[in-house]
This record gives C-alpha cells, sequence and structure tokens, in this order.
C-alpha cells in the first residue's frame, strides 16, 4: 500500500504539470510585425508605432523615470516614447544654458534658464505628441511621444517594428514621425495565431524634415 499513494501523487504532479504547461502555451500571444513605408514605396525609418488594444481591453504600460538630456547643443534621445503618467528629468550637460519649453496640448511648460539638474521631473499625465524646444537655441529640437498604449516603438532603418507575446484580439495600430503630412496613419487589425504581419503605406509625400544641417533619429 505504500507504493500506491506515491504513484498517484506523481501523476497529479504530471497531470498539475500539463496543465501548467497548456496554460502557458494559451497565454503566449502572437509576434507582431508592422512594416511602414512612405509613398513611394521606401521604408520610413524613425516612425513611433503604438499598438492600442481595443478587445480585449489590455492594462495601459506602467508608469518609467526616463531622461530627456541636452548634450552639445541637442536634445538626447531627440525622440523619446515613455507611457502615460511618466516623469521625464531634463538635466542640461552642457556647458552652457538652456530654457526648454513646450506649447503643445498634451504637456505644456517652461523650465527657466538652467544647468545642471535644476528643476524636478515633469509628469506627462496625458496622452499625445509634446513638442520640446530650446528659447535660447533655435535649432534644438525633440519630441516626447505620450501614451496608454500597451505596445509601442519605432521603425528601423527597413521600416520594421515587431512586438512579442501580443493576446489575440483586435487593436489600433497608429504611426507618428515628425515629417507626415497627412491627419491620421492608422488602421484597425485582428491578431490571433503565432504571428500576425501587417504593412502601412503612406498615401501622401513627406514634409521636409524639421531640421537639417546634423543627423536625427528621424531621418529617412
Amino acid at each position: 500500500m505504500s507504493g500506491r499513494p506515491e504513484k498517484t501523487g506523481s501523476r497529479r504532479l504530471f497531470a498539475l504539470g500539463a496543465l501548467a504547461a497548456l496554460a502557458s502555451m494559451q497565454a503566449a500571444g502572437a509576434t507582431l510585425a508592422v512594416t511602414v513605408h512612405q509613398r513611394d514605396g521606401h521604408p520610413l525609418s524613425g516612425a513611433v508605432v503604438t499598438v492600442e488594444a481595443l478587445s480585449p481591453a489590455l492594462a495601459p504600460p506602467a508608469p518609467v523615470e526616463a531622461i530627456m538630456d541636452q548634450v552639445q547643443l541637442e536634445f538626447v534621445p531627440d525622440v523619446l516614447i515613455v507611457p502615460v503618467r511618466s516623469t521625464v528629468l531634463f538635466p542640461n550637460s552642457d556647458a552652457v544654458s538652456h530654457q526648454v519649453y513646450s506649447f503643445s496640448n498634451a504637456r505644456r511648460y517652461q523650465l527657466p534658464l538652467y544647468r545642471g539638474k535644476a528643476h524636478p521631473p515633469i509628469t506627462f499625465d496625458q496622452t499625445g505628441v509634446v513638442t520640446l524646444g530650446c528659447n535660447i537655441h533655435d535649432n534644438m529640437l525633440a519630441y516626447i511621444v505620450v501614451t496608454d498604449a500597451p505596445f509601442f516603438g519605432r521603425t528601423g532603418k527597413d521600416g520594421a517594428f515587431g512586438a512579442g507575446d501580443v493576446p489575440t484580439g483586435r487593436y489600433r495600430l497608429r504611426v507618428w514621425h515628425p515629417s507626415i503630412n497627412e491627419p491620421e496613419v492608422e488602421r484597425v487589425v485582428e491578431v490571433s495565431g503565432d504571428r500576425a504581419s501587417f504593412e502601412i503605406a503612406l498615401t501622401r509625400d513627406l514634409h521636409p524634415a524639421p531640421l537639417t544641417g546634423r543627423p536625427h533619429s528621424w531621418d529617412y
């Protein structure tokens, strides 16, 4: 009799392990691949892609603490993507003073002339694109994209963006780039299976680059 309970226990452990493995397989989502093309068919690099969950609803990403530095009269990075309610610190690592400001609807603010870490972090509690400038140096430009989408990122030189473990459901793909010349670039898609691939093509030519004379991550 002593051996029978051990055998039964082993079977139960095996069954529980199999169920856990099956649940894990079912929970694993798809690999999402999005490619963005310009009107002429060339890939659009440096574009921000957000993947908003329509059904089922997914929790927004957790807020983060991010840094937007100022180095050699440039914002670093020149494009920053943060979840809504994140905080961003604006240190000035230059030897000269800067006066950072934004008049964007998603977040309006102005940091008086400073160097170093003179100001506390700023909270970005509304979604949208925040354009940054410096009142002293007109050639400084950057963007903060604030999103509540559970998946987001930027396209590479090949115009591609990817995300993993995307649950089955309906999503809205949005594309933003400082040179896009159309009101909204978005597409509602269905994601299922192990892999879902989509292509988004712009319908208008791009605006000229917002800044020239030095490389930026949005250059195409």
